[in-house]
């Protein structure tokens, strides 16, 4: 097969990695990649977002099968595109990403199907009088989230009446057309997790559930982030605890969207809060997490290409995903000097040369360029690097072994990835 992977971040290494060894595979093709997607498959100049090009270029290299990497060209409607011009694409189509690219969206979905979620009320830009009069009655901390995509930076948790309120104004004026619509909710107390689902609208494969760490500065303070770290499988998310999350809201999702004429088709991450009275939908993406990804795919022991594949023919019931869970991985987020804010770019990686022989360690590219032949930051979060072992302990051991023979100006990361899991 011809394989086309869209988008150009560590996710997407990641999973040109993955393929890479299917033995379906015959080419790989990446727009717009990175250096070291470019090692495993040959790169395109177009942008993620450039659809009618994208599906030109399926066309004349006879591309088998598509994925979707970001969720921007899912909200913009490139499943759509693809399907109507007979092209096989692994993704939802724009209706069925609304889960994602519309907050409110989701939360009125979940209430209808009676999917566990916090309260929540929302309001639009000009409704400050009566956001201000909700947020009043309410218990603090509330959270508030742009309606829109915002990069995984549209959430604020805000711990006083005044700073929800004008908190409430800046996103109005921050997020620009996605915060024209703002849901305020309540605030969940628990522990975070994520579980991904590869679904073809009527059944479902679950991959290891995972935990992000969002927030930029150890014992997650500090500004929310993309993501500064992971690891798999994440012990919070019990047997139990999975088996829960299927049948109260996996499967409800998956009946609901088919009721209202929306079939969801892809990868399903939910994005959880584990309280006390049990697993609770923080928000939903509908594509594959980042960093997420980059510690799910290694413990994957399926052929990636045949589960995409068969995704998309609706014959995923025939399928078993096959987890390694005798293994954990553990990913470190490399980011550059005053990420999230504003960064340099154009600066000297080194070091990566002295990894290349380390079987269990892995480094994907997130915001990396070439100047001539020289490797440089080209963004916020530069490098993940993954480690596999059959400890948790041992992986992060390793992890953090491989990232302190990597440098650059500025560098910065958590020193804590992974810690949170031996509390369970």
């Amino acid at each position: 097969m011809n394989i086309l992977v869209i988008g150009s971040g560590a996710r997407e290494h990641a999973l040109v990695w993955k393929i890479r060894q299917s033995p379906k595979v015959r080419e790989i093709y990446c727009s717009p990649g990175n250096p070291g997607i470019g090692e495993l498959a040959e790169c395109l100049p177009m942008r993620a977002t450039a659809l009618e090009g994208l599906l030109d270029f399926a066309k004349q290299q006879q591309i088998d099968l598509t994925v979707v990497g970001p969720e921007q060209p899912l909200a913009d409607g490139i499943v759509d595109l693809f399907e109507a011009n007979g092209m096989k694409i692994f993704g939802p189509t724009k209706r069925a990403a609304e889960l994602e690219w519309s907050k409110a969206f989701a939360k009125e979905f979940m209430q209808r199907h009676g999917i566990p979620t916090a309260r929540y009320k929302k309001f639009t830009a000009s409704q400050s009088a009566e956001a201000n009069d909700y947020i009043s009655r309410s218990s603090m901390p509330v959270v508030l989230k742009a309606d829109g995509l915002a990069a995984g930076k549209g959430v604020l948790v805000c711990s006083s009446r005044e700073q929800a309120v004008a908190s409430f104004e800046e996103m109005k004026r921050q997020f620009g057309a996605a915060g024209d619509t703002i849901v305020v909710e309540e605030f969940l107390e628990g522990e975070e997790a994520s579980v991904f689902a590869i679904c073809d609208g009527k059944d479902f494969v679950m991959l290891a559930p995972a935990q992000d760490h969002k927030r930029v500065f150890d014992g997650d303070r500090g500004k929310n982030t993309g993501g500064m770290g992971a690891y798999a499988p994440a012990p919070i998310v019990t047997p139990d605890i999975l088996r829960d999350v299927e049948e109260k809201i996996i499967k409800p999702t998956l009946t609901g969207m088919a009721s209202e004429g929306r079939p969801y088709k892809g990868c399903l991450y939910v994005g959880l809060m584990i309280t006390t009275g049990g697993p609770k939908v923080i928000e939903y993406n509908c594509r594959f997490g980042d960093p997420e990804t980059q510690v799910v795919l290694p413990l994957l022991n399926s052929d990636i290409v045949e589960l995409f594949d068969a995704t998309c023919e609706g014959r995923i019931g025939e399928l078993r995903s096959n987890i390694a869970h005798s293994q954990s991985a553990v990913c470190v987020v490399l980011a550059s000097g005053g990420y999230p804010d504003e960064y340099p770019t154009g600066i000297e990686i080194d070091g990566l040369d002295e990894l290349a022989g380390v079987n269990n360690v892995l480094v994907f590219h997130a915001g990396t360029k070439l100047q001539g032949s020289t490797l440089v930051t080209a963004g916020g979060r530069v490098l993940g690097v993954t480690a596999i072992k059959s400890d948790l302990a041992g992986a992060i051991e390793d992890a953090y072994n491989a990232v302190g023979k990597i440098s650059f100006a500025g560098v910065h990361y958590r020193r804590d990835i992974g810690k949170k899991a031996f509390v369970h």
